[in-house]
């Protein structure tokens, strides 16, 4: 099948997120699987130009009341399987951050950039001559795309093409002044006919939801959750009106790159057959982050975005949060790594110097990240929503038992202790609250100091857990193939 996929990020050229594994890990196992995949994403300005080749001639795209031009660059990163072009345009990409900055989290010609992706996406698959079967979009930087598909694009060289587009995060939407649809060039009879229209503001994300073929997400959970007040983001009622059409696709996660039996970026190796790489990497990982060497306290873990949605307001808030009483109250140590709010930020480094056995690092390093999930014994992920998750995918390879609020992909992943058998292979708790926090991390340090061999034996369980792409692409290729039929009228879509 040939399918196109439109992108703002992907690994290893740019990353904010998950979104950016995701995108990598599909196309390549698609591409694995015998489909011809290609990627178009923005170049932006710290994308070395070296390892890529420019495909001739510039490029026009309809950009606002004329026309804007850019260069095409291509190239194969990673495994070298599917090829990528990068759209650049110094005005638009060159710039610091993907969608905004620490001091302009939001750029505000957003409308601007992305219509040039979308649009951009479209005309460079005319100049090759290459009629996609379906264009798989992600998120809202992308959602243009089925709306040009329903309106511009409608007969032609797009005619019999399908659209497919994922949620990776409901609560980015791409929300703009009213005005800046021009930057379109879809006129004023779309701001209500194509669904942008939200509270007189304009919705990149909801023209997408309602012009797609079919919509999926990134967990099965999650895709029930967002059809609820609670998780939808104020598109619940559109997504409920959508649910024949919407499906949730639990990611994969990388093996090759997550794997404890050779990882390149830990001390020492070890499997479920032999764990005593772990007891080492736990010393390890006490060393660099100066705790005490003492084997006998356990280690939680944390490696995040610290933000409102990871839960951090419930574990550290001022006067409220459970992460004081934990450290305080409980026999163990904590260790997190991760950069965001400033409030979170200082309110961790002033929890640190009251408590000398939580150890903060505020900033993102590949290295220790991967320390953290080997050494650690349990791992905390107490997120408000999180539509699937990646870090309690790698805890459980490396033996590390995931702590989690039961939402989204950590729902669909961890299976809850049983203190009868040692069955399971996490600590789930249902309610958000520091109380909850902090009773879920006491269950799970009792069982360490009580239930050792429970431990061992959840921990070898976990290990030999696999949420494969290989699955998640296949069910993707379904799909697929229902939004070509949707799109040909085979299949009646949801209006």
């Amino acid at each position: 099948m040939r399918v196109l996929m439109v992108t703002s990020e992907m690994v290893p050229l740019a990353k904010t997120g998950g979104l950016a594994d995701a995108v990598a890990a599909l196309a390549a196992e698609l591409a694995r699987q015998g489909n011809d995949v290609r990627v178009v994403m923005p170049r932006y300005y710290n994308i070395d130009l070296g390892d890529l080749e420019r495909v001739e001639g510039p490029l026009g795209v309809p950009v606002g009341f004329g026309e804007s031009w850019g260069a095409v660059y291509e190239g194969r990163p990673g495994d070298g399987e599917v090829p990528v072009y990068l759209l650049d345009n110094e005005q638009l990409f060159g710039r610091n951050g993907i969608y905004g900055t620490r001091t302009e989290p939001d750029f505000k010609d957003n409308v601007r950039r992305f219509t040039f992706l979308c649009r951009g996406a479209l005309q460079l698959a005319k100049r090759l001559r290459w009629a996609p079967e379906v264009v798989h979009c992600h998120d809202w930087p992308t959602a243009l795309v089925p709306v040009y598909l329903n309106t511009w694009e409608r007969v032609g060289f797009f005619a019999t093409t399908g659209s497919v587009l994922t949620i990776h995060n409901l609560g980015y939407q791409g929300i703009y002044d009213k005005n800046e649809i021009h930057q379109t060039q879809l006129g004023w009879e779309h701001f209500h006919g194509s669904g942008f229209e939200f509270f007189n503001r304009l919705n990149l994300l909801k023209a997408g939801l309602r012009n797609a073929d079919v919509l999926t997400t990134v967990s099965p959970t999650y895709a029930a959750e967002i059809q609820t007040a609670e998780h939808g983001h104020k598109m619940d009622a559109l997504l409920r009106h959508r649910a024949p059409d919407l499906f949730g696709v639990l990611n994969g996660m990388d093996y090759d790159a997550w794997n404890p039996e050779q990882d390149p970026l830990i001390p020492h190796h070890f499997s479920h057959r032999d764990l005593g790489g772990k007891e080492r990497n736990r010393a390890a990982l006490r060393k660099e982050f100066g705790l005490p060497d003492d084997p006998a306290r356990p280690i939680v873990g944390m490696v995040s975005r610290l933000a409102d949605q990871k839960g951090f307001p419930e574990l550290c808030g001022p006067t409220h949060g459970s992460l004081y009483k934990i450290c305080t109250e409980l026999e163990l140590d904590v260790v997190i790594l991760g950069t965001g709010d400033a409030w979170c930020e200082e309110e961790l480094e002033s929890l640190a110097s009251q408590t000398p056995n939580l150890k903060v690092q505020l900033a993102f390093d590949e290295r220790k990240a991967h320390l953290i999930e080997a050494g650690s014994d349990f791992f905390l992920m107490p997120s408000r929503y999180e539509p699937c998750g990646l870090n309690q995918m790698y805890s459980l390879r490396y033996g590390t038992l995931p702590i989690v609020h039961r939402t989204g992909g950590l729902a669909d992943t961890v299976e809850q202790y049983c203190a009868e058998n040692g069955g399971g292979t996490g600590f789930v708790f249902d309610k958000l609250t520091p109380d909850a926090i902090f009773d879920s991390v006491g269950w799970a340090i009792w069982t360490w100091y009580n239930r050792p061999e429970h431990i061992e034996k959840m921990r070898k369980r976990a290990m030999q857990c696999r949420f494969s792409w290989e699955d998640s692409a296949a069910r993707y290729l379904e799909l697929y193939q229902w939004a070509i039929d949707r799109r040909l009228g085979r299949v009646a879509r949801t209006e």
